[in-house]
């Protein structure tokens, strides 16, 4: 899916597609929360019912993320804000609070229409999945999302207080895949790595006909900055 809406995402084909499988994965989802919960219903051990209550409970989390991270039905005007501040409830109680990793999300009230910020929601989502995967250890630690508006862009910080060296971080498919969807915004993508752990920093036109300015021109002061 997130390989699908990295490329040519507007055609009515690939939208028709990906509605399917957005389709399919909700009522799978569906299915294996029935289930567990038929499974408990009928188990005579409480700690079993605790435990699988604990299993649809997570299930139901899972798909919270996938709703919020689904292809709008159409391109209205949204709040960003609220739609990041439910991306990442729902992200932080799948993913992270089992690991110790906590989600600090600073916000400014902003609208986007909603297919781009939906491509926003992909490139933070993956940004955050990076980082659990490679940043930390058993210990846990912070994953910071910071988003600041400056004229008619919004520059959105993804970082995190990780410990992992740049020799553990290599480009992968996850990078690869925020930078084609960066590219879909007409947004300026970095990221950079230092001792403290990794920052991105993207930088997007809240509308689409500014994507043709030179990246040059949408930075402003010092508020680009570099991980040393």
């Amino acid at each position: 899916m997130r390989a699908m809406a990295s490329s040519t995402y507007s055609t009515s084909g690939e939208r028709l597609l990906l509605r399917e499988i957005t389709h399919r994965i909700n009522n799978e989802f569906a299915s294996a929360i029935q289930v567990v919960s038929f499974t408990a219903a009928k188990s005579p051990d409480g700690n079993v019912k605790a435990a699988l209550a604990g299993v649809m409970e997570q299930l139901h989390n899972y798909a919270r993320v996938h709703h919020a991270l689904q292809m709008p039905a159409s391109n209205d005007d949204i709040d960003a804000s609220a739609y990041l501040r439910e991306l990442c409830r729902s992200i932080s109680r799948s993913k992270l609070q089992h690991r110790n990793i906590e989600l600090v999300l600073v916000e400014c009230a902003f609208r986007m229409s909603s297919d781009r910020c939906w491509l926003m929601g992909m490139i933070v989502a993956e940004l955050i999945t990076n980082a659990v995967r490679h940043a930390f250890d058993p210990r846990g630690g912070v994953i910071r999302i910071e988003c600041r508006a400056s004229g008619e862009f919004i520059e959105c910080r993804v970082s995190d207080n990780g410990s992992a060296s740049t020799a553990d971080v290599r480009p992968g498919s996850g990078l690869k895949i925020i930078q084609a969807l960066a590219r879909d915004l007409g947004a300026d993508f970095q990221f950079n790595l230092g001792e403290g752990g990794s920052q991105s920093v993207l930088v997007i036109p809240i509308e689409p006909d500014r994507c043709d300015e030179p990246i040059s021109a949408r930075r402003t002061g010092d508020k680009m900055m570099h991980v040393s």
